[in-house]
C-alpha cells in the first residue's frame, strides 16, 4: 500500500517504536480515510501488542485520539492511564518488535505475505517491519 501516508513502524514516539504508526491508523480511520486492507487489524496484531505493552485499552485510546492532541500528549495520557515503561522496558520492546517475523511464530506469516505480494525471493526482507516498509515503499532497494 504505497500511497497511504502512515509512518514506518520503526518511527518512534517518546522512544517507542510502532506507537506513532498506530496513531496514524486511528486518525485515518476516524476520518474515514483508512484503506480497507488496514481495517481488519485495528486493535489487534501489533496494535494489540502495543496497547498491551502500555497496559491501556485500545477502544479508550481511540476515544482519546479522537479528542485531539499531539502524539506526545496522547502518549503521556497512556502513561497516566496505563503504565510508564522503564528505559529497560523500552529497549526490550523496541528490539523485540523490530525482530518480529525473524525466527519466531510470525516467520510463516512473513513468508506467506512476501509470496502474496510477489517478493518471496527478497532475502533482505527478514522481519515484519521490513515487510511493512517494503510494502509501503520505504524499504531500501524496493521494487514492489
Amino acid at each position: 500500500m504505497k500511497d497511504f501516508p502512515v509512518r514506518s513502524p520503526r518511527s518512534k514516539v517518546g522512544g517507542i517504536v510502532y506507537f506513532g504508526r498506530m496513531l496514524d491508523k486511528i486518525r485515518a480511520e476516524a476520518k474515514g480515510e483508512l484503506p480497507p486492507e488496514y481495517q481488519p487489524n485495528l486493535g489487534i496484531g501489533f496494535d494489540g501488542e502495543c496497547v498491551e505493552f502500555l497496559q491501556i485499552n485500545y477502544d479508550e485510546l481511540v476515544e482519546q485520539v479522537k479528542q485531539g492532541g499531539t502524539d506526545d500528549q496522547i502518549l503521556e495520557w497512556c502513561f497516566v492511564k496505563g503504565r510508564r515503561p522503564t528505559a529497560n522496558n523500552l529497549r526490550i520492546w523496541n528490539e523485540f518488535m523490530q525482530k518480529r517475523g525473524w525466527n519466531d511464530e510470525l516467520a510463516e506469516r512473513l513468508t506467506f505475505r512476501k509470496a502474496e505480494i510477489g517478493v518471496a525471493d527478497r532475502t533482505d526482507i527478514r522481519t515484519m517491519f521490513d515487510f511493512i516498509d517494503a510494502d509501503e515503499g520505504r524499504f531500501p532497494a524496493v521494487n514492489i
